[in-house]
């Protein structure tokens, strides 16, 4: 589990050049709880900073996981260590692909927060700019390992090591992944994100049925 602090950088997209990108490892107990509406709202994790409420934080994107399996990857790709958080997620999972999750799909973690995959993760010049790499946009897009964003679907109080339980999965086949393909590089998904219903996030929903309608579908 990881929260970020406002920190002042070169290289935020905010007026003011703070971010909360750098999310480093906490114990907790913390409180996770619905935020509220995206550009108003931020983190569902209490005392986790998220500076750009143009794009981030909101319910719909109120934790972001992504799996240490595809850190561990990344580390040999770009030969060098990458901690837990270093991607800006909460959600630092083992065990768990968090890419292949489906829209929709619950996860209990530990006694009492209840969370649904709403979509995966598009990555920004903040994200390249915190890492350091050349082209990482492109890079990320281009690997798609999307990691997931969530909602709170039951508050409570999580700690580092609580286990993750999916409780739920839904029959349709949309994964974050997908998702992530459909908004990005692979327009022609749009369509088939529908089967994901109110569970999508809305931006994305919205863009299915846009690209659907052009279609005269």
């Amino acid at each position: 589990m990881n929260l970020g602090r406002a920190r002042a950088v070169p290289y935020s997209d905010q007026a003011d050049g703070v971010t909360g990108i750098d999310k480093r490892p906490v114990d907790g107990p913390v409180r996770v709880a619905a935020p509220g509406p995206k550009g108003v709202a931020g983190s569902g994790l209490a005392g986790d900073a998220v500076c750009d409420l143009r794009h981030h934080g909101g319910d719909d994107q109120a934790v972001y996981a992504f799996a240490r399996e595809d850190l561990d990857d990344w580390e040999k790709e770009l030969g060098r260590p990458l901690p837990n958080g270093c991607f800006g997620e909460n959600l630092t999972t083992n065990g768990l692909n968090v890419s292949d999750a489906l829209i929709g799909e619950r996860w209990r973690i530990g006694s009492e927060v209840v969370l649904e995959v709403t979509s995966g993760r598009i990555p920004c010049r903040t994200f390249q700019g915190h890492l350091g790499e050349r082209g990482w946009v492109k890079r990320f897009t281009r690997k798609g390992a999307s990691g997931a964003y969530l909602r709170v679907i039951e508050p409570g109080e999580i700690r580092a090591g609580d286990p993750i339980e999916v409780v739920f999965r839904p029959a349709h086949g949309v994964t974050a992944a997908m998702e992530f393909r459909a908004v990005t590089t692979e327009r022609e998904l749009l369509p088939r994100l529908l089967a994901a219903g109110a569970a999508l996030h809305p931006e994305a929903l919205a863009q299915a049925r846009k690209y659907v309608a052009a279609q005269g579908g």
